[in-house]
């Protein structure tokens, strides 16, 4: 080997010892740096871990604080409910006391009590005879109040019909002791051949009638006053119809007046024109529906 190629071999020997070198120096560098940051990190997570510890610390001697100073509180309290339990035993004790002689009490309670129950079903007994005796003396008064009710509606109507009748009787023992009067002037003449003229009331002929013997013409009349004029319309009574109405007619009723006042000879006659009309008249109160007819102010019935 030349010495040319030993310079070369020996430079090319040195050139890669020195870059060697250098790599090698900067991996070193390398690896020192992250080195350093790992001892870097790990100091500071130990400097987060000792303030944390630190910070532990101090709240763990806060909690001892406040636990001795709550023992001291549990203490005192324990002291305290010692005495107050000492005090709730003596107050049981009393309150035991108490107790029994309320139960001797209760039981006297209990024994009033059930003779007072035994009482009451006593009085609840004659109470509910005495109320039934008041419910049937009620319903008595009730009965009599509706009666006598009945009867102040009833009496004045009676009142008023046994005056009529009284009135009516009056009149027939007039015309009866006159007509008792002409028979006995008439059978005295039975004998005779003698003719007897009576004088005739002139108050009692119709108009242009000059004796009691003439014949009726025209209309006749009723208080001067012409029948078709005065007459009521009947049908308004409820029961009755047009062929009752006729009937009546024909009777010589044509006014409410008539009916509302009819006695019971008047009933009596209808009844026997009008078979079995005797009870209808009093179940439909014809009396009562004239008279209430009558009593209307829209129509003059008097």
């Amino acid at each position: 080997m030349t010495p040319m190629q030993v310079v070369i071999v020996a430079l090319t020997a040195f050139v890669a010892a020195v870059a060697g070198w250098m790599f090698r120096g900067k991996r070193s560098t390398k690896e020192k740096t992250v080195v350093h940051a790992g001892w870097q990190e790990q100091i500071e997570a130990q400097r987060i871990e000792h303030n944390r510890l630190v910070e532990q610390n101090k709240g763990l001697m806060q909690q001892v604080s406040q636990f001795t100073a709550s023992n001291k509180d549990a203490t005192n309290r324990t002291r305290e409910l010692s005495t107050a339990l000492k005090e709730a035993l003596e107050r049981r004790d009393e309150l035991q006391r108490e107790v029994k002689g309320l139960s001797i009490s209760l039981q006297t309670v209990v024994t009033e009590r059930e003779q007072l129950e035994i009482d009451m079903r006593v009085m609840s007994s004659n109470r509910d005879s005495v109320n039934a005796a008041i419910a049937k003396k009620d319903d008595k008064i009730f009965k009599l109040s509706r009666e006598l009710e009945s009867w102040h509606q009833r009496l004045p109507p009676l009142i008023e019909r046994f005056r009529q009748s009284t009135s009516d009787a009056d009149k027939l023992e007039d015309d009866l002791a006159n007509a008792r009067e002409r028979i006995s002037s008439l059978e005295s003449l039975l004998g005779s051949n003698e003719t007897r003229v009576e004088p005739v009331d002139q108050q009692s002929l119709s108009d242009n009638l000059d004796a009691s013997n003439d014949t009726l013409v025209g209309d006749f009349h009723v208080n001067d006053v012409p029948v078709d004029r005065v007459r009521d319309d009947l049908k308004r009574i409820k029961g009755v119809g047009p062929a009752i109405e006729k009937t009546l007619n024909e009777l010589g009723i044509f006014r409410l007046n008539q009916i509302a006042d009819m006695s019971e000879y008047d009933i009596d006659r209808v009844a026997s024109r009008l078979k079995g009309f005797r009870s209808r008249i009093y179940r439909e109160d014809w009396i009562g529906q004239a008279r209430e007819l009558r009593d209307q102010p829209s129509g003059d019935y008097s």
